[in-house]
């Protein structure tokens, strides 16, 4: 395995982890403040002191107030919220790439400083990638860039699956993982039928 940041100036966030027979893009989820001071900006935060309260709070409505039972199951039901956010805060988000074979897009849950708790996967086979493109979105007054694999499901209809969708990575980011795919899933084996002149 050799990991790389191929952007480590401007998006130290994003590296390239090449496998024996397969490579993954990754982008966490934290980025560089963008004005300049190289300040850290977490995507997904560890818990703070408003977190540290909660138990507090929880213990001293639980004994006031042991008859209410709205109260208690308020309580409760804020106390599980706020852990569970907390738990299932995207970590990083990743492309593998596996030449002749297909692509993964996966999204990793949990909580920063353990193991992820919930991983999602969708697996896009070669026989049914037809592309794999930049495009543009509007997000309120803003233009987005974002990845999307173009695939043919078995219904014969068209299929987008968007990449980083929970980040959203800036477009240095997008065009690095872009040109990797096109190299490794189009350009590279003479052997796959959606090879380009």
């Amino acid at each position: 395995m050799q990991r790389t940041r191929p952007l480590p100036d401007c998006h130290p966030e994003f590296s390239v982890i090449q496998w024996s027979s397969f490579r993954e893009y990754r982008v966490e989820n934290w980025r560089l403040a963008r004005d300049g001071s190289g300040n850290v900006v977490r995507g997904a935060t560890s818990w703070g002191w408003i977190d540290l309260c909660l138990p507090v709070v929880f213990s001293f409505i639980w004994s006031r107030f042991r008859g209410s039972t709205m109260l208690c199951a308020f309580t409760i039901l804020v106390v599980g919220f706020t852990a569970y956010c907390r738990c299932a805060q995207v970590l990083h988000e990743s492309v593998l790439v596996f030449p002749a074979y297909g692509i993964q897009l996966e999204t990793h849950r949990g909580y920063p400083s353990l193991k992820p708790f919930f991983v999602s996967r969708r697996f896009i086979h070669a026989s049914r990638l037809e592309d794999f493109i930049i495009n543009e979105g509007l997000r309120r007054w803003n233009v987005r860039y974002y990845l999307a694999a173009v695939h043919g499901s078995s219904t014969d209809k068209i299929t987008i699956d968007v990449a980083f969708e929970n980040i959203l990575p800036h477009f240095p980011v997008l065009l690095e993982v872009y040109q990797g795919v096109q190299e490794l899933m189009f350009y590279n084996h003479t052997d796959y039928m959606h090879t380009r002149i």
